[in-house]
């Protein structure tokens, strides 16, 4: 039942949502800033009601270290498209998620996700993702913080929640560049909402936690050259202390 009602709801939002779409476009000729933010919590409350719908009792740790006045770039391991619900519920600020380039087909959905400042990455095209990485660079560098998750794709080990595939190393010359700090986020439990009895939608507990930001520029230079497997090893070791 809920797995219909999410249906419903996200159609209903689609096609309704077209001509608010419109309207914010006219409005960003006058005020950008305000349509830009007038669409984040418009998206935001979408995303609280697929949440509220599905059921799902959330704990938040952490949240306070998240910086409110300042982009970042934040990182997570990867283990269901909740992970993008949940999380991008609770962004303070704009944010753009990286997501794979197939996303922006789907109808109205790779409209909204453009105009909130989302990027596409063709996995199979090295070029296409080096420019990717590079504008992501230039919006952190304009104040909208960046979301990705660096393992590049789910990890389906459903019989230990800390495991974490290898982080891509390429990802971490958006903070590295941008000269951003780094929100860890350590995720458990989205998996059991959808994919563990996919298409069903269950009632499940989740928690999220928020790290310490991670400044790579006080790094040693063996982190700094090896940031990827560093702050995986952060994100394991918070995935422990919540398991």
């Amino acid at each position: 039942m809920r797995s219909v009602l999410i249906v419903i709801f996200v159609f209903l939002y689609l096609l309704l949502g077209l001509p608010v779409l419109g309207l914010m476009w006219i409005i960003g000729k006058f005020n950008q800033p305000w349509a830009d933010m007038a669409q984040l919590r418009i998206v935001q409350w979408a995303f609280r009601c697929i949440i509220f719908i599905s059921g799902a009792k959330i704990d938040y740790i952490g949240e306070e270290n998240v910086p409110k006045d300042e982009a970042v770039m934040y990182i997570g391991n990867h283990r269901s498209f909740f992970d993008v619900i949940i999380t991008y519920s609770r962004c303070p600020r704009l944010t753009g998620y990286i997501s794979k380039k197939s996303i922006m087909k789907v109808p109205v959905l790779g409209l909204w996700m453009k105009r909130l400042h989302c990027l596409f990455i063709d996995r199979d095209d090295i070029k296409q993702g080096l420019k990717v990485i590079l504008a992501a660079i230039d919006q952190v560098k304009n104040g909208i913080s960046v979301c990705v998750f660096p393992e590049g794709t789910r990890c389906k080990n459903k019989d230990d929640l800390t495991d974490v595939l290898p982080f891509k190393e390429g990802t971490f010359k958006i903070a590295t560049k941008s000269k951003c700090k780094i929100v860890p986020m350590a995720i458990v439990g989205t998996s059991e909402i959808f994919e563990d009895q996919f298409p069903w939608v269950k009632k499940r507990h989740v928690t999220i936690k928020y790290g310490t930001p991670i400044d790579p520029a006080s790094l040693s230079k063996d982190e700094q050259k090896h940031i990827g497997v560093y702050c995986r090893d952060v994100i394991v070791d918070m995935l422990k202390e919540i398991v």
